[in-house]
Formats: C-alpha cells, sequence, structure tokens
C-alpha cells in the first residue's frame, strides 16, 4: 500500500497538502516512475472525499489502507478500511473503490459494464469492480480466508448526481458491491456506520496487512475443475472486460448471425491464459461450441492431460492452430486461440497432404471457423522465426473479411508477484523498451538473486523446493540437444558448464529414466534436475525459476550483443536475418526469466555479463 493511517490524520494530511507529496513519492520508490496525471488528480479530489465522510460519520479513527496492493497482482484497491464491528466488536473491513465521474451509463449489450465519456470504450461497472476485490481478497488473505463475513465493499461516486449515473442502480447489489454517490452521501454515512464502530481500527489494520497470503491457484492445478465444474479464479478489472466482451459477442452472434473478432493482448501473467480457460469452461457449461487452440506442443498436450482427466470429451476440447485446414467455415461458435502469437503463415508442413493444402494463411483458418475467434496474445513472446500472431496482422485480417474487431489491453499481472517493477525491470535490462538497464530495487513482490555459479543456483532451488515450493531450471538454447536417447539408459547431460552438467528435458512423449516427457516437464515434480528450455517453458509457471544466461547473450562494454553462433536452436537458418535472430534470443530471455510467481535466480554464463548484473542487483537487498 502507499499509506496507511487513520482518517482524522489522513484528513489533516489532505488539508496540509502533504498526503499528495508523500503518496507520489511512495509511488515513484515503488513503481519506479511517477504516477499519471490522472491518477494523481484522483487522489487530491476522491481521498478527500472519502476521509470527509468517514469523519462525519465520527469515524476518525478508522484505518485507511490507500492504495492497497492485492496480494500475487499489481492490482490496488483505492482503499480498504479497518476497524471494528459496532454490533460484534471483531474486525471488519471495507474495500472503497472512489470514481470522480459526474455521469455514466450502463453499456447497452451489459449491465456489467458502463460507458464513460472519459472512455473510448466500455469499463466495468464500479459494484463488479469492488465486488471482485472483496472475492480476490477472501481467496488470497488468510485473515478473510476465514472469516469472509467481516468483508464489505462500496463504490462511491462523490461527484455523481441521480440524473447522471442514475442507470448504474440497475445493477445488482449484495454486501460486497453497493453503490453510492455524492448527491446520496448521508446513505454512504450510514453505510459505514453499520459497518465500523468509531473505535481505533489499527489492531484491525495489522491484522488484515499481515494475513497470510494464500497460494496462488495455478493455472495447471485447477484446470479440470475450471472447465468442467465452475469458475476457479476471481477474474478483476479489465480481465472482467475481457472476460463479458467475449460473452457479448457470442451472444450477438448467435441473435444476428454474425461474425466478430476479439483480441486480448497483455505482457506475461496478465490473465490471458486463465480468461482463456474461464472462456472454454464457460461455454463448455452452456453448451455453445468451443475449442481452444495453441500453436504449443507442451501447453495443449499438459491441458489434455490435466483438464481432460478420465474425461475425453475435455481432452478433445483442446487443438492446435493447424487442426482446423479442412474445416467448415462457422462451424464453431467460438474459437479461444491461446498463445496467439505464436500462430504461423501457414497451417501447412512437409507432413501436410496435398488434398489439404489449400494455400490459405492460417490467420485466414482461424477466423474462418468460428462465428467468434478470440486471439489472446503478448507480441513480445515471439521466440521463433515464422511466428507472426500481432494485433495489426489480426485486424487486417478481420477487416479484409468486413469484420468488427474488438481488441481488450491488459495492463495488470499476476506472475512475478505482481510486481510491475520487476517485468520493466526485465524489459529494460534486455533493451525490449528504450532506456537502457536499470538497477534493482526491491519492492516487496519479487525476488531477484544472482547465483555466482550453476551449482548454487540449483542448491538455491532445490532449497526452495525442500520448503514445498515449486521450482525449475531452464537456459538458453546454447548446448546440443540429444534428442534420440537409448531405451534403458539415462538422459545425457547435454548442458555442461564449468563442470557442473544436467540433461536438457526430455525430447518427445515418453518418460525417461523418471523424467517426465517434454510436454509434463513444468507440472510434474520431476521436472526439476532437468533444464528446459522456452519451447517447454513458455505458457508454464512455477514459484521459483532459474535462468541460465548463455553465451548467446552477452554484455560488452555499454551494450548487449547477441551471438548466433552460440545458439544451436535449430530453428534459426543461414537465412534467418541477424536482426530477427537478435530479437528472437532478447525475447526468448523475456519469457524465461519471467516465468516465476515469487522468485527468479539468474546466473549468466559469461564473467562480464555476470559483472553487468551485480552493478544492477544489489545483493544485500535480497
Amino acid at each position: 500500500m502507499l499509506f496507511r493511517d487513520s482518517a482524522a490524520a489522513v484528513a489533516a494530511e489532505c488539508i496540509s497538502g502533504a498526503l499528495f507529496l508523500r503518496l507520489t513519492d511512495q509511488f515513484v520508490r515503488v513503481h519506479g516512475y511517477k504516477p499519471s496525471s490522472s491518477e494523481a488528480r484522483s487522489w487530491e479530489r476522491s481521498i478527500p472525499a472519502l476521509a470527509s465522510a468517514l469523519n462525519d460519520a465520527g469515524l476518525g479513527q478508522v484505518e485507511m489502507l490507500l492504495e492497497y496492493g492485492l496480494p500475487l497482482t499489481s492490482k490496488r484497491a483505492d482503499a480498504v478500511l479497518a476497524g471494528v464491528h459496532p454490533k460484534t466488536g471483531l474486525p471488519s473491513y471495507v474495500v472503497v473503490e472512489l470514481k470522480q465521474w459526474s455521469s455514466a451509463e450502463p453499456d447497452d449489450d451489459d449491465p456489467s459494464l458502463c460507458r464513460v465519456d472519459a472512455y473510448s470504450r466500455a469499463v466495468l461497472n464500479p459494484v463488479d469492480q469492488v465486488r471482485g476485490y472483496c472475492e480476490y481478497l477472501i481467496s488470497f488473505n488468510g485473515v478473510l480466508a476465514e472469516h469472509p463475513e467481516r468483508i464489505s465493499g462500496a463504490a462511491y461516486l462523490h461527484n455523481a448526481t441521480e440524473f447522471g449515473v442514475g442507470g448504474l442502480f440497475g445493477t445488482e447489489e449484495d454486501e460486497r458491491g453497493r453503490l453510492f454517490i455524492g448527491a446520496r452521501r448521508g446513505e454512504f454515512i450510514e453505510f459505514l456506520r453499520e459497518r465500523l464502530a468509531g473505535q481505533s481500527g489499527a489492531c484491525a489494520a495489522d491484522e488484515f496487512v499481515n494475513g497470510k497470503v494464500g497460494p496462488s491457484k495455478q493455472l495447471m492445478a485447477v484446470a479440470a475443475h475450471e472447465v468442467r465444474e465452475r469458475e476457479q479464479f476471481v477474474l478483476l478489472d479489465e480481465q472482467k472486460i475481457a472476460f463479458r466482451t467475449v460473452l457479448n459477442a457470442v451472444r450477438r452472434a448467435k441473435q444476428s448471425d454474425h461474425k466478430e473478432v476479439v483480441v486480448v493482448t497483455g505482457g506475461p501473467g496478465t490473465g490471458k491464459s486463465v480468461i482463456a480457460l474461464s472462456l472454454l469452461g464457460e461455454m463448455y457449461r452452456q453448451g455453445i461450441t468451443t475449442l481452444h487452440a495453441t500453436g504449443s506442443s507442451s501447453f495443449t498436450t499438459t491441458m489434455r492431460k490435466v483438464a481432460g482427466a478420465r474425461k475425453r470429451e475435455v481432452q478433445d476440447l483442446f487443438k492446435y492452430f493447424n487442426s482446423f485446414m479442412t474445416a467448415e467455415r462457422n462451424s464453431l461458435d467460438v474459437l479461444v486461440c491461446d498463445e496467439a502469437h505464436r500462430m504461423r503463415e501457414t497451417s501447412a508442413n512437409r507432413y501436410t497432404p496435398a488434398s489439404n493444402r489449400t494455400g490459405k494463411a492460417q490467420i485466414e483458418e482461424l477466423i474462418d471457423v468460428a462465428r467468434v475467434p478470440v486471439f489472446l496474445l503478448d507480441e513480445h513472446q515471439v521466440v521463433r522465426p515464422g511466428e507472426m500472431g500481432t494485433v495489426a496482422e489480426i485486424e487486417a485480417a478481420a477487416a479484409e473479411k468486413g469484420l468488427r474487431c474488438q481488441v481488450v489491453s491488459l495492463d495488470s499481472q499476476f506472475r512475478c508477484g505482481g510486481s510491475d517493477a520487476y517485468l520493466r525491470w526485465v524489459v529494460r535490462l534486455l533493451g525490449l523498451e528504450p532506456g537502457g538497464p536499470e538497477t534493482w530495487e526491491p519492492d516487496d513482490r519479487m525476488q531477484l538473486v544472482l547465483a555466482d555459479s550453476p551449482e548454487e543456483m540449483e542448491a538455491l532451488l532445490d532449497a526452495h523446493r525442500a520448503r514445498n515450493y515449486s521450482a525449475r531450471m531452464t537456459a538458453g538454447y546454447c548446448w546440443k540437444w540429444t534428442k534420440k536417447v537409448t531405451p534403458g539408459q539415462a538422459l545425457p547431460a547435454d548442458v555442461t558448464i564449468s563442470g557442473w552438467e544436467r540433461p536438457w528435458n526430455v525430447y518427445g512423449d515418453r518418460a525417461v529414466g523418471g523424467a517426465p516427457p517434454a510436454a509434463l516437464w513444468a507440472t510434474d515434480p520431476a521436472g526439476f534436475g532437468q533444464v528446459g528450455c522456452v519451447y517447454t517453458a513458455q505458457g508454464f509457471e512455477y514459484d521459483w525459476s532459474g535462468v541460465i544466461i548463455g553465451p548467446d547473450l552477452l554484455w560488452r562494454g555499454d551494450r548487449w550483443i547477441t551471438d548466433r553462433t552460440a545458439s544451436k536452436d535449430p530453428v534459426f537458418k543461414k537465412s534467418t536475418p541477424d536482426a530477427d535472430v537478435d530479437r528472437l534470443i532478447r525475447n526468448t530471455y523475456k519469457v524465461l526469466l519471467t516465468r516465476g510467481m515469487i522468485g527468479t535466480v539468474v546466473y549468466s554464463t559469461d564473467a562480464e555479463t555476470r559483472e553487468k548484473l551485480r552493478e544492477l542487483v544489489d545483493l544485500r537487498s535480497e
């Protein structure tokens, strides 16, 4: 959180003007950049309105936790109020979403969304937004998991009048989602008094802040329940907007017999695969004809195994991008294309029968097969020549067919401890964004550790495994990979670094010597001990990630250089331009460095590169 104090103290800080300076300074320290002018303006206008309401209600001793960071995500609740319930005497909490809106109206298609003049696209109804925050906190804060009745939620539109936002009151309300406006300020004050007493909320706030963070629901662990039974994940803000955008597109397609395309774009850990699985489960349970497709053998094989366990019809929901060459046009209601950045120019390969070689582009096949094709992608995760999934290409293909194309951007992430600072550090480190590498400053969300040897890296990861955390080691594709292993023999130790030797993960779909097949390396506990590459790691997550930066990426002087001669990746042909190889190698390390949920341990095989990393990472800070 950015600031915590009693409502009386917050009101005094607002009057003096000191609060907003303190919020700005703390924001810069946590996130590494200045807050936007709109965010700073919202602090100056909305926080005083909330503090004033609390003080007028006689609740000046209630604790205000401002810009409270939700566990394991970069999302922040505007305010969490901590106090004592006036009837039970037990801790009581109210999450408040503050809006400056003076007018807003429900979206014509979906009351869960609304239209505000300041935004070009529909946004989530603030009642649904604050309800999602409450449900998320119940899932991840141990204090609330044991006592979910202790939390309430309210959206307070302090500038709004009945005339300006009257339509929003049609949204279903409950204890975790209530709507209040400035014109009915008295109702908001009464709501607060019913849940908070006038005594100190410091102890309740301490208990809340120190509540044990529950384990993240890793996608594969709950995949079967998600698809077959009910929603396992709480979708927040733009995740929920993406989900609702697809549902509304499906409804329109059924009602008016038309097609439209939806694109969901976001960086690693923003929840693209969670959205994809939530959509697949919702459509499956509604009986809407839907398939899930990727270009990843590991991801699709794993989904078939874990989501389709003991149920063949669920296994059959998971396909590859090249599965639709001869499919009938509009034979599906929905096609969910996960990891769409891995689309290729054509589905045909050297094994494709001549009768199936239609000459159509793969993107055209995927759009043609469903009334609502959905593409989820991250353009920075293109790691192979020929992968071509971008927003611009999808929009162009849709326009060519005269189809509406909606794009939803995800800007919050749920991997890497929810640390925006760590993701920014990675992309700046690798030169994928301008500005050059920056010093890593710990933000209490993501742990970053440098190792001086692969032995040290492996030992650190193994220590975390001993405490029941998942961990994996990955590396750039800089060592030969023995693809064929004689039955009965152990995996050969292909990855060798100064006496340390470990095998690559198994190549193929059969276990070897106790090591799992390639598709299960990231999820089977027996995957520790082998080194994974980007093709087996991409799309997956684990608590602790060990990354070996190989000799294909070196720091020299004041910049990175990529050495294509050090890469053993067979996808790089002589005809692959140097610029493409450079971009793909950097993207590869971005993928590897963003697999960890809790922490990342980094080792470089190159001494000069290790020295540069030491300059950027304060070892004393971890």
